[in-house]
């Protein structure tokens, strides 16, 4: 992979003119020209380039956020980094955390998160280089090509919803697969759902499918890594959320709604170098938790940020309306502080456990439980925030009805607060219908409960690997003999 203009961590110029590459993305029947400009878009990248300048130009962001590469002295992000003590550990989440604050918790896909996968990557290098010779040095280049360049990333996991009671060994089409094998490499074709930030980021990893346990499905493992320009791939964006056009402002959706996308791979070619894994179900079975190591931390991370926000705003709001006081209210807000306190003493329990990995690092403790409790509860927390809001989230005035001489006088008669003026109220409350009753809010706790896998199915993994033999040997012995009264 060519390193010759590795510029390391990115600034906002940079990720600008970075997504003007000729891609193939579209939206609403039209190609999108440029995704930079195009006015669905520009708000999620004017936030992603923002960010980017505050990691550097903030002395403070850019200690916690990058580190020197040893290799080339460029200035690379911590978010790639490959922890083999505890500090670096620390550091490293550190980082999440920056992340997952100035982004409000709302990035699922936030650079950090994908990082951490290539990071994941980088550590199964070994068993994918037994595999197939020279599959875990493309592991080992790849995670330095993507740290080097600071690489946007998005993955696509998921097989396309057209007939979920057939096997894709039926209908070679209900799956991505492999069509070709040549010198260059490997041809691919088929499709991929749903691919979170794909029109915003730089590459795509692919590593997961429906059949890779099923036996006779070859064709249709493969781990792989591809630009998003590269020839034959379309890039298929849902609708956007946020901001239409109507005097509502949208801050949360404007910003964060990184989009969607169903990823066409029509007969792609993926060079022998971008490839880490083909035709091997159980190397696969085996890596994914590998992978997922350290981007399992970085969700709860996110999701903790998440949490503290609905906390503060629902808080907010029983305030704003004069119901800070009432009994109900004050266990439902006593009822979100405890998820937010559950999950923190998660994320340090599964820090503090850290174990070093077969491939020489030190990554958190499994916390897929974790991880399935979060994808619970977040239906009930978007629950109680609707809730305390009631009928108001539904009813607040626009900033233009805010400044209308005619209207003012009725709205701050009829629609202040609790020692609250119009205005205040009025955009907190839209922020919470940001969160728990628009578009943007409903995509959101939709991603929350899927994003990390089904949980009914993780739950069943939960029970097949957790390890009961202490408790049930003792158990054994107890009821092994007369129970004494």
């Amino acid at each position: 992979m060519d390193m010759s203009n590795a510029l390391g961590v990115m600034t906002g110029d940079r990720y600008r003119q970075s997504l003007d590459d000729g891609r193939e993305v579209w939206l609403a029947g039209e190609r999108v020209e440029n995704v930079a400009e195009h006015p669905a878009f520009r708000g999620v990248v004017d936030e992603f380039a923002r960010l980017f300048d505050l990691r550097l130009s903030d002395p403070e962001a850019r200690e916690i956020n990058t580190f020197i590469s040893p290799e080339t002295g460029n200035r690379v992000s911590r978010s790639y980094a490959l922890p083999t003590t505890a500090e670096e550990l620390r550091a490293k989440f550190a980082a999440a955390e920056w992340w997952m604050r100035e982004s409000w918790g709302q990035l699922g896909r936030s650079p950090d998160f994908m990082a951490n996968v290539v990071v994941g990557l980088y550590d199964y290098r070994d068993e994918l280089e037994k595999g197939r010779p020279g599959f875990g040095a493309n592991a080992v280049n790849y995670h330095r090509y993507a740290m080097e360049h600071d690489l946007v990333l998005t993955h696509a996991l998921g097989d396309p919803q057209i007939d979920r009671s057939a096997s894709p060994l039926d209908d070679p089409d209900l799956a991505l697969r492999v069509v070709e094998e040549n010198e260059r490499g490997v041809v691919i074709r088929g499709a991929k759902q749903l691919a979170t930030l794909a029109p915003f980021s730089h590459e795509v990893l692919v590593y997961l499918n429906g059949v890779t346990a099923q036996r006779g499905a070859e064709e249709f493992v493969l781990w792989f890594a591809l630009p998003m320009n590269a020839k034959g791939l379309k890039i298929l964006c849902r609708e956007p959320l946020g901001d239409h056009g109507n005097g509502h402002s949208h801050p949360l959706g404007r910003r964060f709604d990184e989009q969607d996308a169903m990823l066409f791979f029509d007969d792609v070619e993926i060079p022998w170098e971008r490839l880490f894994l083909l035709g091997d179900s159980m190397l696969a079975v085996r890596g994914l938790s590998r992978l997922n190591a350290w981007s399992m931390q970085s969700t709860h991370i996110r999701f903790h940020e998440r949490l503290k926000v609905f906390v503060s705003v629902a808080a907010m709001i029983a305030e704003s309306i004069g119901v800070h006081g009432f009994r109900g209210i004050q266990e439902n807000l006593g009822e979100l502080i405890s998820y937010a306190e559950t999950l923190r003493l998660g994320i340090v329990g599964a820090e503090a456990s850290a174990q070093p990995t077969p491939g020489g690092l030190l990554a958190p403790a499994p916390s897929y439980g974790l991880g399935f409790w979060s994808a619970d509860v977040s239906a009930r927390v978007v629950e109680i925030v609707r809730r305390v809001g009631a009928s108001g989230l539904i009813m607040q005035p626009t900033e233009a009805d805010l400044v209308n001489p005619e209207l003012r006088p009725f709205l701050e008669k009829y629609m202040r607060g609790h020692e609250i003026d119009v205005d205040r109220k009025a955009r907190l409350f839209r922020i919470a219908w940001e969160l728990v009753g628009d578009g943007f809010g409903s995509r959101q706790e939709l991603y929350e409960y899927l994003h990390r896998g089904d949980p009914g199915a993780g739950r069943t993994r939960l029970l097949r690997t957790y390890d009961r033999s202490a408790v049930d040997s003792r158990l054994t012995e107890l009821v092994s003999a007369p129970l004494t009264a």
